[in-house]
């Protein structure tokens, strides 16, 4: 029986996550006000569109919401999914997911909150965002960080730059190199595409490696690389919008944090509420005021104002001056893989932040396999227990005659993460963390289940 979903909002949060779920065996109807929104998508996927205002409920009642499996309300305005999502409440829908924005809502002492709203689970793109550039700040020297197993297991980007000592070596090579440094290529960028490396691939320059292990081995991970960790201390950021506030609020307390904010009346305000955070009423791309300011004594620049053209060329102008982590946030995601390769160390977007929260929400509630989906990546991570029936067991095959598009990059055998080799054993019971694309998760269901 296929899923039935209805998306209320095109815009860019939208768009992407019809773009991720129209590959698979859903049933998809758009809802947008603007007609130019709608039939981008309906005229590139296969979904139905429906111009009109997603809080009406004549334009809900158009749709039998008893049979919807998922009712997800991601339009830019809070008070539209609210209304939106309390009407498909009302009219039936199963499951509802509600993009906003002000943070108020889930506050201990609210007044109002989601569930009032019949809303099951919530997704705040900007705390998304702060969340995924705090682990870049804590986990210098990494162009992304994803975190597993509560922390314990670690997935970090690093790109090899031209002095890395991995270049022109082998996977293999480096893995029996650095016995004491325990760890696994996931996957490879390599000119804007993504892949699962083999045991003789070679490391190219600019190529961006995602590399997995146990947490208390990525700096080692990060120095193999040839891109140590280093310490922090001065950051600033440039924007006082909702994620500059969330980042200076959360870091305030451990690192010299100023703000840079060309809106005198926005600087002044939000200086009453962040106390420990040195508040700079300029413009950021002001070259005289970068000096005055000692930029390239800057440990850390986060560029997250709400104009992106104005957070690329700063990010492009502060490593310049020799800034030593750049951080840069865009809205607009067909720029996420083209901005990775002119200089900055990090990339995030808020909307792809969104995207990958709610596509986890869905595929794991409907497939029996914990799945995590990173969009902007095109790669995927499956978490899946051996059976004693599986097919790997039954024929009695060894780990690396698994199939090349399955990279098994962590066991965990009764609360013990090994990371494997090609010596490694896989048993029954064994729980595996295993990287693949999409189309390849059916393989790796048949060999081990």
């Amino acid at each position: 029986m296929n899923i039935k979903i209805v998306v209320i909002g095109a815009g860019e949060v939208g768009f992407n996550l019809v773009k991720a779920l129209s590959k698979e065996k859903f049933e998809i109807t758009v809802i947008d006000i603007k007609e130019e929104k709608c039939q981008r998508i309906t005229n590139s996927m296969d979904v139905k569109g429906i111009v009109g205002d997603g809080a009406s409920q004549r334009v809900l009642q158009q749709i039998d919401m008893s049979k919807i499996d998922y009712l997800l309300a991601l339009t830019r305005i809070d008070e539209v999914n609210l209304v939106a999502a309390r009407s498909a409440y009302e009219m039936g829908a199963k499951k509802i997911i509600c993009r906003l924005r002000n943070t108020e809502y889930s506050h201990e002492n609210a007044i109002i909150t989601p569930a009032q709203f019949g809303i099951n689970h919530v997704v705040y793109p900007e705390k998304a965002a702060k969340k995924d550039i705090e682990h870049l700040i804590r986990q210098t020297s990494a162009v992304d960080l994803q975190e597993f197993r509560d922390g314990k297991i670690n997935m970090v980007g690093i790109k090899i730059d031209h002095s890395s000592p991995l270049i022109g070596r082998s996977v293999t090579n480096v893995e029996l190199s650095n016995p004491y440094t325990p760890h696994k290529l996931a996957f490879l960028i390599r000119d804007n595409i993504s892949f699962i490396p083999e045991k003789d691939t070679v490391y190219n320059k600019d190529d961006i490696g995602y590399f997995i292990g146990k947490s208390k081995y990525i700096p080692d991970i990060q120095k193999m690389a040839g891109k140590p960790a280093f310490k922090v201390k001065k950051i600033m950021i440039l924007g006082a919008g909702k994620i500059g506030r969330l980042l200076a609020n959360s870091l305030q307390s451990d690192y010299n944090v100023r703000i840079v904010e060309n809106n005198y009346e926005k600087a002044k305000r939000i200086g009453k509420s962040l106390t420990d955070t040195l508040i700079l009423q300029a413009n950021g791309l002001d070259i005289d005021f970068l000096n005055s300011e000692n930029i390239q004594e800057t440990d850390c620049f986060i560029a997250a104002t709400e104009n992106e053209q104005t957070n690329i060329l700063a990010s492009l102008l502060v490593k310049h001056y020799g800034v030593k982590q750049v951080i840069l946030h865009i809205t607009t995601t067909n720029y996420f893989r083209a901005v990775r390769r002119i200089g900055v160390d990090a990339v995030v977007s808020k909307n792809i932040s969104a995207v990958n929260e709610v596509l986890k929400l869905i595929r794991t509630d409907q497939e029996e396999l914990p799945i995590s989906r990173f969009e902007d990546l095109d790669v995927e991570t499956v978490e899946l227990k051996v059976s004693s029936e599986s097919k790997y067991l039954r024929k009695k095959q060894s780990i690396d005659k698994i199939p090349k598009e399955l990279c098994v990059a962590v066991i965990v055998r009764q609360d013990e993460i090994i990371i494997p080799n090609s010596y490694s054993e896989i048993i029954m019971d064994d729980e595996l963390l295993i990287i693949t694309k999409e189309e390849y998760i059916p393989i790796a269901e048949k060999l081990f289940q």
